[in-house]
């Protein structure tokens, strides 16, 4: 099956882009973490929603890093199904954690576009990645 030669370099480069904004995120999650607050929040509100945010973006980079071993290790990247996937599940978690940034959605949106845009397409990785190494079957 000959395969579009832009579906390669597209999935890399939105999973790249995805990872850049998650990763600005982790370094100023101070701004996020006010923005899911009330006007008056006490300390421990502060620490719970910032151990929150914490959390979610540190899974968000395993997932990152699952897909990325799969792409790399060549179980994944020559199949157009799990590019189409993955292209669209990044370019779309990137538009949408650009908006959870400048318009300052609440914190629970963020989970939202993690199961979308990060787990998503993550499984499938590891499904083509237990078929693969476990199972002994061609990746494509």
């Amino acid at each position: 099956m000959l395969m579009p030669s832009s579906l390669i370099p597209s999935r890399f480069l939105t999973l790249v882009a995805h990872f850049v904004i998650v990763v600005n995120i982790f370094w100023s999650r101070e701004d996020n973490v006010l923005a899911c607050l009330p006007s008056s929040y006490t300390l421990q509100q502060y620490q719970r929603r910032d151990t929150e945010l914490i959390i979610a973006l540190s899974v968000t980079l395993g997932m990152f890093l699952i897909e990325l071993l799969g792409f790399f290790s060549g179980v994944s990247m020559f199949n157009s199904t799990q590019s189409l996937i993955s292209v669209t599940a990044h370019c779309s978690g990137s538009i949408c954690l650009s908006f959870f940034v400048f318009e300052r959605w609440e914190c629970w949106t963020y989970w939202y576009i993690f199961g979308f845009c990060s787990v998503f397409p993550a499984c499938i990785e590891i499904v083509l990645m237990i078929a693969v190494f476990g199972l002994k079957k061609k990746p494509f």
